[in-house]
């Protein structure tokens, strides 16, 4: 399902994405049917494609492939600065080891922030905050991240310019190869023509 920004995946809050989905999605209509939930989370500002289980088992099973690190996440990103055409980010998190790379597919001039670029995000580990902290250990922060930015180029009012583009995994019950993708929001294109 396509998350929208602003609202958080679980938690102690009523309005949840969570708490949304009995209301909104199809019930399963296997045996071991269960209260869909998802599987992972995204940043409350994060937009994107946010994968859910309807059953037991498939809770489980995706569950256990997030764990295992068995499913490719793609993110996109609006970074500031002049950045390498391409890397790994292995700064710690927390004090915990990690990994992220990155591409940048365009970048742009831009009166107030020098240059934007749109790069492509792989993290190989599950850091809170992971790609958001790794961008700016490199002094590239994400356009309108108030938490990881430089005070002086804070984006007011147009939200974090995170996106989760895809996930890539193996389907743990019919081995099918699935690629799933929520195209960038229309903010993203604004900005960067042929995308």
């Amino acid at each position: 399902m396509h998350k929208p920004a602003g609202i958080l995946v679980n938690g102690n809050s009523f309005k949840t994405i969570a708490n949304a989905l009995t209301q909104n999605i199809t019930r399963s209509t296997l045996s071991d049917v269960a209260k869909p939930q998802p599987v992972h989370r995204l940043d409350f500002p994060t937009t994107g494609i946010l994968l859910v289980g309807k059953t037991s088992s498939s809770i489980r099973a995706l569950n256990t492939l997030f764990k295992n690190r068995a499913i490719k996440k793609t993110y996109y990103a609006v970074t500031i600065g002049t950045m390498e055409h391409e890397g790994f980010i292995t700064t710690t998190v927390d004090g915990k080891t990690s990994k992220s790379k990155y591409k940048v597919h365009q970048t742009i001039d831009s009166k107030r922030f020098g240059k934007l670029n749109l790069v492509q995000l792989e993290p190989f580990t599950g850091r809170r905050h992971q790609l958001r902290k790794h961008l700016f250990s490199i002094g590239n922060p994400i356009l309108g991240d108030k938490d990881y930015g430089f005070e002086n180029l804070i984006l007011k009012g147009k939200g974090l310019y995170l996106h989760a583009y895809s996930l890539q995994f193996i389907h743990p019950f019919t081995n099918e190869s699935l690629y799933l993708k929520d195209q960038l929001p229309k903010r993203f294109k604004k900005l960067f023509a042929d995308i």
